[in-house]
């Protein structure tokens, strides 16, 4: 059995392959009503894609927008690789990680 490359081994070109295949198989688990296996893949996907964003475009104290989840925000406290650490402005309160890829900068 193959082992399996972790997407920071991967290349732009090999992470982009990955993410058009994970894709293809969430689009095709939500046409068989496959709720939580579409979940598992879409969240695959913006992991892999948070290795093609450069962390350093992301700053500790800054405010981001919640890709997919509009008028949620979040405040960055501090970065670790590809995970911005932090919390949800409308949220508990509680720290928690998202891939930079769940990110959007305000404009």
């Amino acid at each position: 059995m193959q082992q399996e490359k972790r997407y920071s081994d991967m290349t732009e070109h090999e992470l982009k392959q990955e993410i058009a295949s994970l894709q293809e198989k969430a689009r095709k688990a939500e046409q068989m009503g496959m709720v939580s296996e579409y979940a598992v893949l879409e969240r695959k996907v913006q992991m892999a894609r948070a290795y093609l964003i450069n962390p350093e475009s992301f700053q500790p104290g800054e405010i981001y927008e919640i890709e997919g989840d509009p008028g949620q925000y979040f405040k960055i406290d501090y970065m670790n690789g590809v995970f911005a650490w932090g919390y949800r402005l409308k949220g508990d309160g509680k720290e928690e990680a998202l891939p930079i890829s769940m990110l959007k900068g305000l404009k």
